[in-house]
């Protein structure tokens, strides 16, 4: 992330550089944008979700707001560069010959990315408030305190709700009325997770998760990184893979999280020392001789390894 017109003042922004390579695709990302009343800010994922909306959103119900445990703004905001960058080379491929500059933001990220939230706001007055886990409209569909960790359950139908009460053998709820649709339920919220809080509380997440195998309502514990690592599932789709790394030997590192149907997708190397790879993509792909590629490293322009 760079602050907006930064790079223009090293003759790196886009209108110097596209002035040399017409078909140039270049991706800004800043904290703000390069125009508006905030564009000269500095950009962080923290300050990005904080003013975006989802901090306010996130945290218990008569808490105060806290921030997501990962910089989700950040990984969204690459993610939208990603697919941008791909559309702009798409269009510059298909349609105009030329490059364009791709703009992203992470507070246009963060905007983006409450659009539920905004669009209840925008079409029907509703200002989200902070639920710890649970949801606005759908009940139950939120954690629950086992005797040794937590579950999450969501019954986003009535058939939903059915199962789940007769899997933790409380089927009078399933055939209470106040609890017959999920409008009745979201209505008296309090009184049918007072009951079901109190059941989870009698079984042990284990044992919960076996009432549960099978279920038509979607479930799943609470895990740690250890046991998010550790689990099956994980190992099962190469979700953790092993490379051998020029210092620290062999390391675990993650995995693609997308799958091909015509390749298989694996990780060849570890993630590259700091000027690994400088003098080769100097040489290669600016055609740089070994000479001048010495200058720069003299210099301290560039670190490179030999």
């Amino acid at each position: 992330v760079t602050l907006a017109g930064k790079l223009a003042e090293f003759g790196l922004d886009y209108a110097s550089l596209s002035a040399r390579h017409p078909p140039l695709v270049y991706c800004s990302i800043t904290g703000f944008g390069s125009t508006g009343p905030y564009s000269s800010r500095a950009g962080y994922d923290v300050i990005a979700s904080a003013m975006g909306g989802l901090m306010a959103q996130t945290g218990p119900e008569n808490g105060d707001p806290v921030k997501v445990g990962v910089a989700m703004t950040d990984l969204a905001t690459g993610l939208y560069a990603h697919g941008a960058i791909l559309a702009a080379l798409r269009h510059r491929d298909d349609v105009t010959g030329r490059g364009q500059h791709v703009e992203c933001s992470l507070y246009h990220t963060q905007v983006s990315c409450m659009i539920h939230a905004v669009t209840q706001f925008l079409n029907g007055g509703a200002k989200p408030r902070r639920m710890g886990t649970a949801h606005t409209s759908i009940v139950p569909y939120q954690s629950f305190s086992t005797s040794d960790g937590h579950v999450v359950v969501g019954a986003g139908n009535n058939r939903q709700f059915v199962d789940l009460c007769r899997r933790l053998d409380l089927q009078h709820l399933s055939e209470d009325e106040r609890y017959s649709t999920n409008v009745l339920r979201v209505k008296h919220r309090d009184g049918l997770l007072a009951t079901l809080s109190e059941r989870f509380l009698q079984l042990s997440t284990a044992e919960c998760l076996d009432k549960f195998e099978g279920a038509t309502m979607p479930y799943g514990p609470i895990q740690d990184i250890e046991q998010v690592v550790n689990d099956p599932h994980t190992r099962h789709h190469g979700l953790i893979q092993e490379v051998d790394h020029p210092t620290a030997g062999r390391i675990r590192v993650q995995g693609p999280a997308v799958k091909f149907s015509a390749f298989e997708q694996t990780i060849e190397h570890a993630p590259p020392l700091l000027g690994q790879h400088s003098a080769a993509v100097l040489r290669d792909w600016l055609e740089m001789g070994d000479e001048d590629i010495r200058d720069l490293t003299s210099a301290g322009v560039v670190e490179t390894l030999v």
